[in-house]
């Protein structure tokens, strides 16, 4: 993939993640749902910390929510730099077609979730009980802490699991729970090709030994 191919697609993938989240934002209210299928809704969740709404601050009680959220800001932004340098580095090797498709999608999909841990602060007002307005005078943070949004929600299974299970018999159960966005769509399907990536290579350097 050439460096303006890879651009192309860096660009595509922001447009589609940020006008999703836009919409969201200025058109539902906080945890408002709207049913497509039983097994797929559009639920409004916003989220300020980590993957799966965990946050730094509930492993230590010396980490203020505050802190935790300034923290893992930073580090995504220099996560994102090196991420962006390994790329560059294997367009610039021509690596491999899958190895760079993979490092395109992280790099956009955590480039997305950036602009909304970055700017949605200052340019968003609050969507609790109400549907927020873009660049507004009332914002509810601050440069670098803003809240991820996220929509996407596939509740495939939901029931009561069997009474025989250890543990978690007779409880209620949904799979698949987490509500996520398109750059998290991006990220993770990038690490898949990631991951075949090194699992065809790992077995083509078996095959030469």
């Amino acid at each position: 993939m050439s460096k303006k191919n890879a651009l192309i697609v860096i660009l595509l993938v922001l447009f589609v993640d940020q006008i999703t989240k836009i919409y969201i934002k200025t058109h539902f209210e906080l945890g408002q749902e709207f049913v497509v299928f039983d097994w797929f809704k559009i639920l409004f969740v916003e989220n300020d910390g980590m993957a799966w709404g965990a946050k730094l601050s509930d492993f230590s009680a010396h980490i203020s929510d505050k802190t935790a959220k300034l923290f893992l800001t930073l580090f995504r932004l220099v996560a994102v730099a090196a991420i962006g340098c390994w790329l560059h580095t294997t367009i610039k090797k021509k690596s491999a077609h899958h190895l760079i498709c993979a490092l395109v999608l992280i790099f956009s999909g955590a480039l997305g979730n950036i602009i909304d841990s970055v700017f949605y602060g200052v340019v968003f007002d609050d969507s609790l009980g109400q549907k927020a307005s873009l660049f507004s005078e009332n914002p509810y943070g601050s440069l670098f802490y803003g809240k991820v949004v996220d929509m996407l929600h596939f509740p495939v299974f939901k029931g009561y699991l069997p009474n025989w299970m250890p543990f978690v018999g007779g409880e209620y159960f949904t799979f698949f729970n987490p509500v996520f966005n398109f750059a998290d769509v991006a990220i993770s399907t990038g690490v898949g090709l990631l991951l075949v990536y090194n699992h065809r290579n790992s077995s083509s350097k078996q095959n030469l030994n």
